[in-house]
């Protein structure tokens, strides 16, 4: 610790919490300020490797929190020294390497926030972002809540408490989401936007292209749910409800021409989701979404057990094959479907469902009529060979184009990613195969072949690039086989960089794709043409 106070920097040691030697005392000095510098103790922190996307994305967040805020990230490790400016031939050899360095500062706080998330959804319904500040001090309550339509179709509202991401939202974010409904429909039918005929607006339609942060700080909060990511003060939903309901009626009254086209985005969602629903009762009726008329290329399991069942979605017909002969048919479903099925992030919920190969994993997961039939949806897509990763545009990547049900599945990190190995033959014994999962296994398995007199040429490593390479044993032992493969598990830990990451990768802006493809080209390798 190095705290300068009083006139003087002073300086203390610890280790394992408790000082190892007294106070000591300095030159002295004017300035203030405390900078603690530490070490992670490995037996303490399961981890002390850290990543610096990481550390970076957080602070960036904690800025976003805290309006005015500097924060500087800079990584001084020997190898992330080594990798700036690797791939630049005119550098000189003996110069020093540069440490790799960011910072985080924005005047407008969460309505910065707002402004970054929503840089790539496209037109922006109203061009202002909507900014409400309160506090009341009595109760040690404050609230800043700011929010912007697009045109997307998707909703982002990312709730705080005392700048800890709330996952599970909580009672601000349920008085945020009561007043908002309740508002927007007592300002249409005032305005006669909605006719008398017409049903509410519902949440859903009023939030759809909302991008919104809601912050708040608490004296004592009280954090609920499995992770403890869920506020439960009962003061908090009051305020934040009574908050906006003033401040969002004020804006409405001084901007009635952008609060109008607000209005008309959620009729628009609104008969969307009418023509969804009737879409879903028409493929009921046709008993699409039945557990009897399950889709035609569906390959079932003969377990009723979601807790054991898996399911497979494959690309391909040739892929469905092997994986159909490799797996467990007690256990394991297959779904074979088109590589490139739909965008998503750019389609209505009634256009979604309208989609044969969305209603196929509709029907297979059997979410349309009695839940998720399957406890896991590994995807069959892209996998790393030995090590080696056979890359794809992320913007182009099977799983991109999911739908709601497995992007739900991700997020209570249900879904997984299998990861075909590399198989290395012997030269002698043709049976004889034995499979790595990264370059360092494959080498060590080739020179612990050497050594046991076997003879391992390179021609005889076969990197398997996709399931259609597989013959149905290799696809049982690799990659089917529970005591043998190994499942990457897809989870999803930040909605909103998750959220802008879709947008950068799947929406309409073709330059922010453009810049992210080339920013992070030069992280790529090993790319096969």
């Amino acid at each position: 610790m190095e705290i300068k106070t009083d006139g003087h920097r002073w300086t203390q040691d610890y280790k394992m919490g408790a000082p190892t030697a007294p106070l000591a005392q300095h030159e002295a000095t004017d300035e203030t300020g405390t900078s603690v510098t530490f070490w992670s103790d490995p037996e303490i922190f399961e981890t002390t490797e850290y990543s610096f996307e990481t550390l970076s994305r957080r602070f960036q967040e904690m800025a976003f929190l805290n309006k005015g805020l500097t924060i500087s990230l800079t990584d001084e490790r020997e190898s992330a020294k080594a990798t700036v400016g690797a791939d630049d031939p005119d550098a000189e050899a003996a110069a020093e390497p540069a440490a790799r360095t960011v910072t985080y500062h924005y005047e407008g706080g969460i309505v910065d926030f707002v402004k970054y998330l929503n840089s790539r959804k496209g037109e922006l319904v109203n061009p202002t972002v909507i900014d409400i500040e309160a506090e009341d001090t009595e109760r040690l309550l404050s609230a800043e809540i700011a929010m912007q339509w697009n045109s997307s179709y998707s909703e982002g509202v990312y709730s705080f408490a005392n700048t800890i991401h709330t996952h599970e939202g909580g009672t601000h974010e349920e008085g945020f989401r009561a007043a908002l409904t309740t508002l927007v429909n007592k300002y249409a039918r005032e305005k006669k936007l909605l006719r008398e005929k017409d049903d509410n607006l519902t949440g859903d339609d009023i939030r759809e292209g909302l991008t919104a942060i809601i912050s708040v700080k608490i004296g004592e909060p009280q954090f609920e749910g499995q992770t403890k990511t869920k506020l439960g003060n009962t003061e908090a939903k009051t305020f934040v409800q009574k908050v906006v309901h003033e401040h969002l009626t004020d804006w409405f009254d001084r901007n009635p021409n952008e609060a109008a086209d607000i209005i008309r985005k959620g009729i628009q969602a609104a008969t969307a989701r009418v023509a969804a629903r009737k879409a879903r009762d028409l493929t009921r009726r046709k008993g699409l979404l039945e557990s009897a008329s399950l889709p035609g290329k569906l390959s079932d399991c003969q377990s009723n057990d979601p807790t054991k069942c898996e399911i497979f979605i494959v690309e391909g017909d040739s892929a469905g094959g092997s994986a159909k002969s490799g797996r467990n048919p007690m256990y394991q479903a297959i779904l074979p479907i088109r590589g490139k099925i739909l965008n998503v992030e750019k389609a209505r919920i009634d256009k979604i469902l309208q989609n044969t190969e969305v209603q196929a994993l509709i029907s297979a997961f059997g979410t349309g009529a009695r839940g998720l039939r399957h406890r896991e949806a590994p995807l069959s897509q892209d996998h790393p060979d030995g090590g080696r990763r056979r890359r794809r545009p992320a913007h182009q990547h099977p799983a991109a184009d999911l739908p709601l049900p497995l992007h739900a599945s991700a997020g209570r990190g249900r879904a997984r990613l299998p990861l075909p190995p590399a198989a290395l033959q012997d030269q002698v014994g043709r049976d004889d195969f034995e499979y790595a999962y990264s370059d360092r296994e494959r080498d060590a398995l080739v020179e612990l072949g050497k050594q046991n007199g076997k003879r391992i040429r390179e021609d005889s490593i076969q990197r398997f690039k996709g399931l259609g390479e597989m013959n149905a044993e290799e696809l049982r032992v690799t990659t089917m086989d529970v005591e043998h493969r190994v499942l990457g598990q897809v989870t999803l830990d930040d909605a909103a960089q998750a959220d802008d990451l879709f947008s950068v990768l799947m929406g309409e802006d073709v330059e922010a794709r453009r810049s992210f493809i080339q920013r992070n080209a030069k992280d790529v390798r090993f790319l096969d043409i």
